[in-house]
């Protein structure tokens, strides 16, 4: 089985001087592609040079490139050009991640709106798809969305955690779904367990968001606590039984959809068994 981790946040200090045996338990677990996430400006800057550092031939690591709502309060007027700069990078392969959070406020919720749109724009002129997040948001999220969904090429709602009125929202807007290790967590994660049944094949992906989100079901647990893309396929394995599925449909299904969706290459060894 295949796999792609479409959020790994590999800038974190957490993986520093430890990127290439992170990248080797990726790859030897089937994790075989990964989407370095960019949650800033200097942080997206970072994530272009690891993935052309560690990975030269370009075949197994890309990035997303975007400002979070996080740290929305740092979105100037020259914030937009230069992240344009950034998306022109041949490793960037979405807009993101930017969105809303109103359950920390980091940020104004009117400046984390600000940067919204005008990554949202950014995406509609250079017909990039969006990797979202979204927390205690998901009704504004739609407003501004809805104003802009047209003329997106695709968008993915990364790290999905809330209720089944914002999936059923979510997905009659036509965004795609990322589900994480939150799922594996059974003090917080359960209520997804109905809700994953629901998402078509074709708008399903997985993701790490390492090295947060470990998935609590893991036996044994890794000692040093943090998540890593090579332990996705605990996330497969509890996304499948809740959709009745098997592992090898789900890992088949998610994997063509993110490849899709980030215009992922097709690798060398899969090639060779078509």
């Amino acid at each position: 089985m295949q796999l792609i981790d479409i959020g790994v946040n590999l800038t974190h200090p957490s993986f520093a001087g430890q990127h290439q045996a992170l990248l080797e338990r990726a790859y030897a677990a089937g994790v075989r592609q990964m989407l370095v996430t960019g949650t800033s400006l200097a942080e997206s800057e970072q994530a272009v040079e690891l993935c052309q550092r560690l990975d030269e031939g370009g075949q197994h690591l890309f990035s997303t490139a975007g400002v979070h709502p996080h740290d929305a309060k740092g979105w100037t007027s020259d914030s937009a050009a230069r992240l344009e700069a950034l998306l022109a990078e041949p490793r960037v392969r979405a807009v993101g991640e930017c969105g809303l959070d109103f359950n920390r406020d980091f940020s104004p919720r009117p400046q984390q709106e600000k940067a919204l749109e005008e990554q949202l724009a950014l995406a509609v002129a250079l017909q990039m798809p969006v990797f979202l997040h979204e927390r205690d948001a998901d009704q504004r999220l739609l407003e501004i969305l809805r104003d802009y969904r047209d003329r997106l090429p695709a968008a993915v709602v990364h790290c999905f955690t809330g209720e089944k009125r914002a999936l059923f929202n979510y997905l009659d807007l036509d965004l795609h779904i990322g589900i994480t290790g939150w799922i594996c967590d059974e003090r917080r994660g359960s209520h997804l367990h109905p809700l994953v049944r629901e998402i078509p094949a074709g708008r399903l992906m997985l993701e790490s968001d390492s090295p947060f989100l470990l998935p609590r079901s893991l036996r044994p647990k890794p000692k040093s606590g943090r998540n890593e893309p090579a332990l996705l396929g605990e996330v497969l394995r509890e996304v499948a039984l809740h959709r009745g599925e098997s592992p090898a449909s789900l890992a088949a299904h998610s994997t063509a959809c993110a490849r899709q969706f980030f215009g992922l290459p097709h690798l060398a060894e899969e090639r060779q068994t078509d």
